[in-house]
């Protein structure tokens, strides 16, 4: 259960009277994620999701992840919008924790999407970066390669053994990518978390996109490549040619890529990997038996490098 703060229906209630949603009715944990804790909100006037932001989530960063949100939902994308509280503002503070009322999304993810749930994605994905154009805030990506080198230096702090010979891999990764971002490529806001599990669809059709706390400014294929790494690859980290080849059609049935994207698309998949890679395994290097979250494996991640190499070159 991806709970790191307990709230109990008290401390809910107390929250609430800040809000216009009505006199909770039911308050239950939601297992999925591993970042933030959410828990689902019953009130005599609907549905909603109360999350409070962990320690990977940067307070500051909140108005740019929520502001994005609303703005896509306003555009009749499907996006949770941010509920404000009575004096308009979108966050709070519970248990020593930032804390959000989101719009609640119906649907479920897809542990095995099928080919038209691949390309219903990547459609998706590209309505995504279409409709964020115009949005006035800016945010530097939180995961770039700043923060990858930061993150390299601390696992080799604590790595050992498996994870000793996996950072040495990421290692000869990072030198071999170099800059992976040299080319001026179109960009915007991007999700940068476009993962099966933050997409629900419902009635066979895309209902909701949630959890935009890696969202940032940055290149649409990078996004993509992102987005194929999470969609078009088995729990091994083996490639789904069927998988791909859908998402990426999707994508590209509503927004095309420009040739210097298609150029540029594999040495930012091996961006997305290294990325990947590097969080997983500095979550678990570091990981605190007492939350109870399973660190996902680093392994499975790094084997996409493999496959966005052998594209490279074709």
């Amino acid at each position: 259960m991806a709970v790191f703060t307990p709230v109990s229906n008290a401390q809910a209630e107390a929250f609430l009277e800040g809000y216009d949603v009505g006199d909770l009715m039911a308050l239950s944990p939601i297992a999925e994620g591993v970042e933030n804790t959410n828990y689902r909100m019953e009130t005599d006037r609907g549905r909603f999701v109360l999350t409070l932001f962990e320690g990977r989530t940067d307070a500051a960063s909140l108005p740019f992840c929520l502001g994005l949100t609303d703005w896509l939902a306003l555009k009749g994308f499907p996006a949770p919008q941010p509920i404000p509280d009575r004096e308009g503002g979108w966050i709070g503070t519970l248990n020593g924790r930032s804390a959000s009322v989101i719009e609640w999304r119906e649907g479920a993810w897809l542990r095995a999407p099928s080919p038209a749930d691949q390309t219903a994605a990547g459609a998706v994905l590209a309505r995504l970066h279409q409709a964020g154009q115009g949005f006035g805030r800016t945010r530097e990506n939180p995961v770039g390669p700043a923060m990858w080198r930061r993150l390299a230096d601390r696992c080799a702090a604590g790595a050992s053994g498996v994870d000793r010979v996996l950072l040495d891999q990421v290692e000869a990764g990072l030198k071999r990518l170099g800059d992976p971002f040299k080319d001026d490529l179109p960009s915007g806001p991007i999700h940068a978390d476009y993962f099966p599990d933050n997409i629900l669809f419902d009635q066979g059709a895309v209902s909701g996109v949630i959890d935009f706390y890696f969202a940032c400014n940055g290149a649409y294929a990078y996004d993509l490549a992102i987005a194929l790494s999470a969609w078009g690859f088995d729990g091994e980290g083996r490639p789904d040619e069927t998988a791909l080849a859908a998402f990426q059609r999707g994508y590209e049935a509503v927004r095309p890529l420009s040739p210097l994207e298609r150029e540029a698309l594999p040495r930012l998949g091996e961006a997305a990997a290294l990325r990947f890679t590097l969080t997983r395994l500095h979550d678990r290097v570091f990981h605190d038996p007492s939350k109870l979250v399973t660190p996902k494996d680093p392994a499975a991640f790094l084997r996409r490098l493999d496959y966005w190499r052998s594209v490279s070159v074709n």
